[in-house]
Parts: structure tokens; sequence; C-alpha cells
């Protein structure tokens, strides 16, 4: 019998592989064998940790994860794989393709072609696999709207936070200052274009960014704010930064952290404007121009031009999948991108 082999978190702080029948397509259907996914240390540690509020499902956009959150759980939405079998009705043209899913940590998976995404033939598995994150940061770039000449600060630095940066720093703005506690993270964000980067647990750092370069004779503070450390205690730092009539950008999930937050004097006088974004849907003012389709394909468009699998830290083959979640919730210090491999 072939067997593939699944990851599973089987209660907080615990992950098992399991190994199985492999899955046979039906009709419709193809088989994929998996070559790489990403971890991604901020969602995926929430269910790893057990972080997440109860009667949360997993994600209601994406078939594979649709269900309600309860261990054992299946988690994950970053594959690249090549299709090697195919069920009865799909062209015998899909045979042999390199393709991303949205699918969890598997060796192998079924799933319907209009499920998949077709990689450029110039793009390989270790950058296509960050799809996810850079799709999430156009997506933010949408809804922020920035504008040329603003003055711009992103907090937190992680894999998302280090692809928006990267986006952003191709706008002509003011000034582009990154904020994060981990040093290898502001290392990478000064080579991805930030201007300049702030611990955000420095003394003082609040009016350090409000008057980086002087800032604005007339209203101190920056124009926009993103606040993607998936840290709560960072929302208010990233509120006292903005300016007048500035905006926040809230991109991170808590889980079931909650943000503890000051909406008295600063934010209330300065008319601040909190922007809720997530990428599983298209904001309205999106809609009439712009589809899931189009946008992952701006963001196809932006990792060839970005090439994030300068970014992986480490390659570990799924059977070490403990030692990888381990490394990323005690040693965040020490890792950026962590991805699974799997033997052909």
């Amino acid at each position: 019998m072939q067997s593939c082999q699944k990851l599973f978190f089987t209660a907080p702080y615990r992950v098992e592989i399991l190994e199985a029948a492999r899955p046979q397509p039906e009709k419709g259907e193809v088989l994929v064998q998996t070559l790489v996914s990403a971890i991604s240390a901020g969602t995926e540690l929430l269910f790893y940790r057990g972080q997440v509020p109860n009667g949360t499902v997993v994600d209601t956009t994406i078939p594979a994860l649709s269900a309600a959150i309860t261990y054992p759980l299946q988690y994950g939405y970053a594959a690249v794989g090549r299709i090697i079998s195919l069920g009865t009705a799909v062209e015998a043209n899909w045979l042999g393709k390199l393709v991303f899913a949205f699918q969890p940590h598997a060796s192998h998976f079924v799933a319907q072609p209009n499920e998949l995404i077709v990689l450029p033939k110039e793009m390989d598995a270790d950058t296509a696999v960050f799809l996810p994150n850079m799709e999430t940061a156009v997506s933010f770039l949408m809804d922020a709207q920035p504008m040329i000449g603003e003055r711009v600060a992103v907090f937190g630095q992680g894999i998302i936070g280090l692809l928006t940066t990267a986006l952003l720093s191709k706008l002509p703005f003011s000034s582009l200052i990154t904020l994060d506690r981990i040093a290898l993270r502001r290392e990478w964000s000064r080579k991805l274009g930030a201007d300049v980067v702030f611990n955000p647990a420095e003394a003082g750092v609040v009016e350090l960014v409000r008057h980086y370069k002087g800032g604005n004779q007339i209203f101190p503070g920056t124009d926009l704010t993103f606040e993607l450390s998936g840290n709560p205690a960072a929302l208010e730092q990233a509120i006292n930064v903005t300016g007048f009539s500035g905006r926040v950008l809230v991109g991170s999930w808590y889980g079931d952290k909650r943000a503890v937050i000051d909406l008295g004097d600063h934010f209330h006088r300065n008319h601040i404007t909190l922007i809720s974004s997530q990428v599983s849907q298209i904001a309205p003012q999106w809609n009439g121009r712009f589809s899931k389709k189009r946008r992952l394909n701006v963001a196809l468009d932006m990792l060839a031009s970005v090439r994030p699998e300068q970014l992986i830290t480490q390659r570990l083959p799924l059977s070490q999948a403990i030692t990888a979640y381990q490394q990323l919730d005690q040693e965040p210090e020490n890792h950026l991108q962590i991805i699974f491999t799997y033997e052909s």
C-alpha cells in the first residue's frame, strides 16, 4: 500500500506526523506530491500554542481548512508540489505541472484543478511557497492606500512584515521606518529597504519615530502605520506614533490574546483611523476591479521581484516537525522562515 504523511496538532504544544493510505484522485481531481511547505510563524504558532478562541473556523475561504478548530487539527496553507496522477475527466496536460495549493502540511493531497495555482516556468518551489504571505502584503498595501511623500512605519518584521516592507520600499515615501524586537529581523528590514529600524522596547522609541528627520513642522508623527507584529501591546505604540489624521492598519491576528489600548487623548484628538485588513476577502472598494485571482497574480509578480527565498533560515524534513515548531516558539531570534521538505 502506498502511504502518505500528514501533520496534526494533537493538543497545545503537541505535533504528530501520522501515516495514512495515499489518497487517490476521483473524477475531476488530481494527486499532488508535495515538494515543500512553509510554516506560518504567526498564525500557525497560535494553533500550536492553543491560543485560538473556541469555536473559530480555521478558514472560511479555503475548502481544505473549512472545519471548526478541534484537536487533532490539520493546518498549514502554503504547499508547493507536482501533479503525479490524474482522475478521470482531467485533461492530460495537467500531469507533471508544478503547482501551489492552500493545503495543510502533508506529503500528498488531492485537489480539483481550479483549487491549484500553476506556477510560472521560471519560478521554483522555494520562491512560490511564500505566495500566501506575499498576497497578504499586497492586500495590506491595497487596504492602506499609501500615498507619495508619506511617512510610514511598520511594527513587526516577521515574514509578512518584511515582505510588506519590501513592497513599501518601492514607493517614494518621505521615510519608511520599521520596528522589531529581534535583531535578525531588524537586519533584514534594512536590507529590504527600510530607512531606519528601531527596537520597540527602546526607551523613548515613540518620540524617536514621531520626530524622525524632524517630522512634519505642523503635524509630527507618521501618516500611515502598519501593526503586523502579532503582539497586542504593539497596537497602542502604533497609535501613539501616528500623527494627526493618520491611519493605522491592523494586519495582526491576536488569537485569544486581547489588546489593551488607550483610546483617550492622543487617539481621540488626532482623528486617527483604524483599518482592519485580512487577506481572505477582497475589500469592498476593490471588488469592481479586483478578484482573488488578479491579486494572486500581482503577488506572483512581486515574488519574482523580491525573491523571498533568501529569508529561509532552515529546511527540515516533515519528520522533524516537532523540532521546527519548538525552534520557532522558543528561539524566534534565530529564525525567519522554516520550511518542510518531503522525500520523493
